[in-house]
């Protein structure tokens, strides 16, 4: 009990590096916001500039608020090993949500302006991203939320939650950067290498993005930054383990 007590609520330098990448992420989301409403004419849903809400979404859902969720065993250090789940999950879920408007907008855009779909890398590595984004999810959901999966199969399979966790935040981050350079081809072809205001700026959330994910990297992998487990929490986990696996709680330490 006082050991809990005594616990830091965070480690040395962890507050600092989360909270320079929230404000790299919400740097991120400002200079994507001003790209579209300064160069692209702005955003709206029912008209041509349907397209300009796909980028803001994507970013907003598939790396700020992913990076956040990756973020949370590392922020909430002392609540409840329950109430931290629920918060990852959700804001995944939050994430899914927002890229699902974002993807439903290009697709949209496409159809009413007779433009082809899936043909770029871009566009491969989006839906790819997204469909193994929702399947990570409901993976986590099945393992670590439903009170079915045994102990056991938690254990086995949260290395891999974890390596999928950090892999598809880099596919995200790479799939933007390669629609950045799509959307600068496209708009500013022959005028991007003159260093013109637009490419700056492209260039330079670019920068930001990348920026962005090795910070997140840089927070989770450090060993002597990993959320421990609670006294009570590791107590619930050996009847759990117990339980699941056929034994009493009462059986042999």
């Amino acid at each position: 009990m006082e050991d809990g007590l005594a616990r830091p609520l965070s480690p040395a330098g962890l507050s600092c590096y989360v909270a320079i990448s929230q404000f790299l992420g919400l740097m991120v989301i400002a200079m994507t916001g001003a790209w579209m409403g300064q160069f692209r004419g702005g955003i709206a849903w029912q008209s041509s500039l349907q397209f300009n809400v796909h980028p803001l979404c994507m970013i907003i859902g598939m790396v700020f608020l992913q990076g956040d969720a990756l973020l949370v065993y590392r922020v909430f250090r002392n609540e409840s090993k329950r109430s931290t789940k629920i918060l990852h999950g959700l804001l995944h879920v939050l994430a899914l949500v927002i890229a699902l408007v974002g993807l439903i907008a290009v697709f949209d855009y496409h159809r009413k302006n007779n433009f082809a779909d899936m043909y770029s890398l871009h566009s491969w590595c989006g839906i790819s991203a997204f469909s193994l984004y929702f399947i990570q999810w409901l993976m986590g959901f099945s393992f670590f939320l439903f009170p079915g999966a045994s102990f056991s199969l938690r254990s086995k399979y949260k290395s891999h939650h974890v390596f999928f966790g950090i892999f598809l935040l880099i596919l995200s981050i790479a799939t933007c950067l390669l629609g950045i350079k799509e959307l600068l081809l496209f708009s500013i072809k022959t005028t991007y290498s003159s260093f013109v205001p637009e490419g700056i700026l492209a260039n330079v959330l670019g920068l930001l993005l990348i920026t962005f994910g090795l910070l997140i990297g840089y927070i989770l992998t450090r060993d002597e930054w990993k959320r421990p487990p609670l006294a009570e929490e590791l107590a619930l986990s050996m009847d759990f383990k117990n339980l699941t696996e056929g034994e009493s709680p009462s059986g042999s330490q």
